[in-house]
């Protein structure tokens, strides 16, 4: 799946009743959902790669939801994890939400309730993943500059001159505007503010 493709509601829960009812409800405002009884399920599968959210019982039968929540950032995976429990307590609730989780549910919750945290849980994930998609785009870019192309880049964004620019990397004035056009077109900047914010989200030292 793509970044533009239909998001999916990820749901762990040992209940068959509880699982289905999650499913109905998130298909019914037009999301994919996909169900697993257990974390060790969950593991297992192949999942898609675009906008997701996991709705995930604290009490699972095997790796528990809050073991699978470790395990997950342990391993790298960014998911957003929304749980919900029948048994919550403080404690878990503060270990949980400290780890990243979005939210905690007790059962029984609204529906609407849980459609809400999901649909603001969604809309949150596709705004990182586009951020995640633009900033890969411009590593590409940057990645085809020469290692010249590099320096000077580095140097306009510090706010230098041309003149000031060729002094310092000692070159001819001409030369530089030369490079310096080929970086504002292999980075596809379009003024020079635009090349400052680009250099920024890239970290690009000066």
């Amino acid at each position: 799946m793509t970044i533009g493709d239909t998001a999916t509601v990820f749901i762990i829960d040992d209940d068959a009743s509880v699982r289905e009812a999650i499913k109905d409800l998130a298909e019914s405002v037009g999301l994919h959902a996909v169900c697993f009884a257990s974390a060790k399920e969950f593991l297992s599968s192949d999942r898609q790669t675009g906008p997701s959210c996991l709705v995930l019982d604290v009490r699972l039968p095997g790796i528990s939801g809050l073991e699978l929540q470790h395990e997950l950032r342990r391993a790298g995976v960014r998911i957003s994890i929304i749980f919900i429990t029948g048994h919550a307590d403080i404690p878990m609730t503060v270990k949980a939400m400290k780890s990243g989780a979005v939210e905690f549910l007790t059962k029984p919750f609204r529906d609407q309730d849980l459609l809400d945290v999901i649909q603001r849980t969604l809309s949150r994930d596709r705004v990182v993943r586009e951020k995640q998609k633009q900033l890969s785009e411009l590593r590409s870019r940057y990645a085809g500059l020469s290692a010249r192309e590099r320096e000077v880049m580095s140097l306009v964004v510090s706010g230098m001159l041309n003149k000031q620019i060729a002094a310092e990397l000692g070159t001819s004035e001409t030369t530089v505007k030369i490079q310096r056009g080929h970086v504002m077109q292999k980075m596809q900047a379009e003024s020079l503010p635009e090349l400052v914010r680009m250099a920024d989200k890239l970290k690009v030292s000066d």
